[in-house]
């Protein structure tokens, strides 16, 4: 019988589960929760007893609608969690209420598995770029990675569309101070072209680049379909455009389209995403709505069949 792994990513702002078949690569079950892990990080350095009694009902959801029992589970967490003083407490509380243990993974093992994910994304779509810059932009941190066919560049930085939504009183303020703010992504970036040379293209992955990507395509919360958004690329008009629309809405069309609570960090993450563009002298973005969940449930596989 085939090995099952269910991999949950517990992130910045979302909660996502996978069940996966190692034999095939197929995907067994899927459940996503916004659980808002960091909502209030940023000012008290502590993730609130809100945000975990959020967590633990998302995890008792994925459980009601995955099985659970005949799967190896591997959870991890990010950012969030690495930054607050309580992270292992909050852990701790979890797994005693939930039976899930949570590892807490480095900005390189997080990039490692957006790497994997993305890597395995590409093959299916049949695209191979000898090389490309891949940024995962997740609410606490953005890991940005070069790969080159025969080497890899990747490094995790503490800017986040939670973190910094949290750090601005506006979108202006926000605007004003990204340069700033994403100035050692930039310094990095220039470091490994001077080294290496330019990157053929731009991957961006996680919620801000999905959402902007399915608002393109006409798509909604509930219309929202993964394999409609591996692969859509965008430009920097696309983003201006799609940032525009959404701040025009109505509030319940921008709750429809982007999900309930999640306007504001699409708008402060559209302006990371720009600035990322710039960064890495790119005109145009692939998204891929795979990333840290796919890439642990890959690796897990592959270990579990050494």
């Amino acid at each position: 019988m085939s090995k099952k792994i269910i991999a949950i990513d517990l992130g910045s702002n979302s909660m996502r589960f996978l069940k996966m078949d190692c034999q095939s690569k197929k995907a067994l079950g899927e459940f996503h929760k916004m659980v808002k892990t960091a909502a209030g990080l940023a000012t008290t350095g502590m993730i609130s007893s809100g945000a975990i009694e959020r967590i633990i009902l998302a995890i008792n959801e994925a459980k009601e609608q995955i099985d659970f029992t005949d799967s190896t589970i591997k959870a991890v967490t990010t950012e969030a969690i690495r930054q607050a003083i309580n992270g292992q407490e909050v852990l701790d509380s979890i797994e005693e209420k939930t039976g899930i243990k949570f590892n807490i993974i480095d900005g390189n093992d997080e990039a490692k598995y957006a790497l994997i994910a993305v890597k395995r994304r590409l093959e299916l779509l049949g695209d191979a770029p000898e090389s490309f810059m891949l940024a995962d932009i997740g609410g606490a941190s953005i890991e940005l990675v070069f790969h080159y066919q025969d080497k890899t560049i990747a490094k995790s930085f503490k800017v986040g569309i939670v973190t910094l939504t949290q750090s601005f009183k506006s979108l202006g303020a926000i605007a004003n101070a990204i340069p700033a703010v994403m100035n050692d992504l930039k310094l990095f970036c220039d470091e490994v072209y001077a080294k290496h040379g330019k990157v053929e293209i731009f991957i961006a992955t996680a919620g801000t680049p999905t959402t902007i990507a399915s608002m393109k395509l006409g798509l909604t919360t509930k219309t929202y379909d993964a394999n409609l958004i591996h692969g859509v690329v965008l430009s920097r008009k696309d983003l201006i455009t799609q940032l525009e629309a959404l701040l025009i809405m109505p509030l319940r069309q921008r709750e429809e389209t982007v999900g309930v609570g999640r306007s504001d960090l699409i708008a402060s993450g559209a302006l990371l995403y720009e600035e990322l563009y710039n960064i890495g002298g790119f005109s145009h973005s692939m998204v891929v709505d795979d990333g840290v969940r796919e890439g642990v449930a890959y690796e897990e596989c592959r270990l579990s069949q050494n």
